[in-house]
């Protein structure tokens, strides 16, 4: 029987064990995976996750006491490193000329040190737990050690200085091109060149022809998939919604997310998993309901985990909802050879990432 908002709280449940999915895509949660003593290792928030070329997990927290937390399968600690990143939001790492390189999105959202010690989502209030400044790009060795940054738009005339800079995740193209998204600013996606020099914009809320705009623009991922040249699958959280472009930032389509405020969705094969930080209950975003979608190469989604099944109406997909027993805000994932997930989430109580063990078709 599934819980409404009212009788959880998904925070005070223990999901372990418990098998979720649909179809062909059913997991064994493991919550125990990755935990640590949060005396030693502190998260705030597991913002994302990725692999290295030598198969290791690295995480992104906005902890500064460790940024950076490296895992291995078993999730085993390894490493933990970095303090500069108050902010620190996604992560994605390419191997250049042989090396792994990093690409850390800082979102220029920082705890408070002036924290009043209750308000968590008073937004303006110079008194809540995090307050923004303006965020940046970084470019690190697989160590850590600083290459170079990527700042406020503001400063190369492409901003004007009221615009706020807020960036939310990055993609790089083959060719080493950056595509950033300014989903907590001005909700623009941002081209940059290897060498981090600027290229073009689009997106932001003012543009006549609605499906040119990007709400929230959390996330974005390159596709491989639909043919000769990669696109952009760019995810309008506001919207609940991903949309499509060239890597030229032409408009190609949009994918109706309706129920599921989403990042863009992370590729593994033929298939792309989504993280839903919040799903919509009443017009709202449903604190604590955050769950993952599984989309096929044709934008159809064949699983959800941790909510209702998807279902098709007339080639239309009706709204979608968490079944409230697994997930607080699905944030970060990452995807092994083995198709099993690694999840970190924002605002679940500091908890450490989980592992959805994936259970034979």
């Amino acid at each position: 029987m599934e819980q409404s908002p009212t009788n959880l709280p998904q925070s005070q449940q223990d999901p372990h064990g418990r098998i979720i999915g649909q179809g062909n895509f059913k997991y064994r949660v493991n919550a125990r995976w990755g935990q640590l003593d949060p005396k030693h290792y502190p998260v705030e928030n597991c913002h994302d996750l990725t692999f290295d070329s030598r198969g290791r997990i690295v995480m992104v927290t906005d902890n500064v006491k460790n940024n950076i937390i490296v895992y291995d399968r078993n999730g085993t600690l390894i490493d933990t490193w970095g303090t500069e990143y108050p902010g620190a939001h996604a992560i994605k790492i390419i191997n250049e000329n042989g090396e792994d390189v990093i690409y850390l999105v800082d979102s220029g959202w920082k705890l408070n040190p002036k924290w009043d010690g209750v308000s968590t989502d008073k937004w303006d209030s110079p008194y809540n737990k995090m307050i923004p400044q303006s965020g940046f790009i970084a470019k690190l060795t697989i160590d850590g050690q600083l290459i170079y940054t990527i700042g406020h738009p503001q400063t190369i005339g492409v901003y004007r200085p009221d615009q706020p800079f807020r960036p939310t995740d990055i993609a790089v193209a083959e060719n080493g091109d950056l595509y950033v998204t300014d989903g907590y600013g001005s909700d623009y996606v941002l081209q940059y060149d290897s060498q981090g020099r600027y290229i073009r914009h689009w997106g932001g809320q003012d543009n006549p022809n609605s499906h040119l705009n990007l709400v929230n623009t959390h996330g974005i991922t390159l596709d491989h998939r639909q043919g000769n040249e990669p696109q952009l699958i760019v995810s309008s959280r506001g919207e609940m919604a991903l949309k499509r472009f060239s890597l030229r930032g032409e408009y190609i389509q949009t994918i109706p997310t309706p129920g599921a405020y989403m990042g863009a969705p992370v590729l593994h094969n033929d298939y792309g998993y989504a993280p839903v930080c919040w799903s919509d209950v009443d017009g709202n975003m449903a604190d604590n309901s955050g769950f993952i979608s599984i989309f096929d190469k044709n934008d159809n989604i064949v699983a959800n985990l941790g909510a209702t099944e998807p279902s098709y109406m007339d080639g239309q997909l009706q709204p979608m909802c968490s079944t409230w027993n697994v997930f607080n805000h699905c944030h970060g994932i990452c995807i092994d050879d083995d198709e099993n997930l690694y999840v970190g989430q924002w605002n679940a109580n500091q908890s450490y990432p989980m592992k959805l063990e994936k259970l034979p078709a």
